[in-house]
């Protein structure tokens, strides 16, 4: 299933929120790290404030941050929330005369079940989970671009790609 921009971004925006607890961010500063344009990020943010994840403050002070603990924010309940979760299958417009009226049902319902299904695994992982996944792949990154760097110096090879030439 693919997903939309919207919900890549929404997901993005909170788990930037996640990323930094408590403390409100400002929009410029979530556009910025994310590379979104703020237009798109003041968008997500009102469409996450309405659904109740998120608390936005306008003025000097102001910015978002999570409503609720990242623990208890489910990623299948931001896609929920963000996609249209009607499947229509191109095709099964209902002709006259035909009798494929139970086709119809009969596909939406399997559709229907598939999509409940992927976003029941979403349902199984929250925010938090995410938060620290990404810190994870965020350290072990940085020690990895840390060990090639320092075995191509010693080798005295400068290699940009990451990856050691002897």
């Amino acid at each position: 299933m693919r997903l939309t921009k919207t919900t890549s971004h929404a997901v993005r925006i909170l788990l930037d929120c996640a990323m930094v607890g408590d403390e409100r961010i400002k929009v410029a500063d979530i556009a910025k790290r994310l590379d979104i344009t703020q237009l798109n990020v003041f968008k997500v943010v009102h469409l996450l404030s309405h659904a109740g994840f998120v608390e936005a403050t306008r003025g000097r002070y102001g910015g978002v941050r999570l409503r609720r603990a990242a623990s208890e924010i489910r990623i299948g309940e931001v896609v929920r929330a963000m996609e249209s979760t009607n499947i229509e299958v191109a095709g099964l417009e209902q002709r006259k005369g035909t009798g494929s009226g139970a086709t119809k049902p009969q596909l939406s319902s399997i559709f229907d079940g598939a999509l409940e299904a992927f976003i029941g695994v979403l349902d199984q992982h929250s925010l938090a989970d995410l938060a620290t996944a990404t810190r994870s792949g965020i350290r072990t990154n940085a020690s990895a671009t840390r060990r090639h760097t320092s075995q191509a110096s010693t080798k005295g090879v400068r290699v940009s790609t990451g990856r050691d030439i002897a």
